[in-house]
């Protein structure tokens, strides 16, 4: 089964110069622990809820003047929405992520796919993936 058949497709985004308030008020209206950064219609990175609270609240950083860009760091985890089930599983298991953002041919965000998503498809791939995902870097 393709990822273009599981993913979700609506995807909210954030701009690499929103505050991080902004990008916390966008996860807490939407309930999402990870944010797709794009510019200009690119993917340039992932922002999660544990980046703004371990990264920027607990090293003091202004929530009001912070840019999104001055937390990310490496470049972004992603898949193409031809690859399979068992592809994202392979990749969260290698990135140790839960979530990965979902890309069309010409590079451009068209979805996320989940841990959840694949275990609603095939249990054993994603119980797999889970315990492998689990285990310390």
């Amino acid at each position: 089964m393709l990822i273009s058949q599981i993913m979700t497709p609506e995807v909210i985004v954030a701009s690499p110069e929103d505050t991080l308030r902004s990008a916390a008020q966008i996860m807490a209206e939407h309930d999402l622990g990870i944010l797709p950064i794009c510019e200009n219609g690119a993917l340039i990175g992932m922002l999660s809820d544990r980046d703004i609270t371990i990264r920027a609240v607990a090293r003091g950083l202004s929530l009001e003047h912070t840019r999104i860009s001055q937390l990310l760091g490496t470049e972004a985890k992603y898949m193409y929405d031809d690859q399979t089930v068992e592809d994202a599983a392979r990749y969260m298991q290698r990135f140790q992520v839960r979530r990965l953002p979902v890309l069309n041919s010409e590079y451009q965000l068209v979805g996320i796919v989940s841990l959840a998503d694949l275990a609603l498809t095939d249990s054993s791939v994603a119980a797999t993936a889970l315990t492998a995902i689990s285990q310390p870097a």
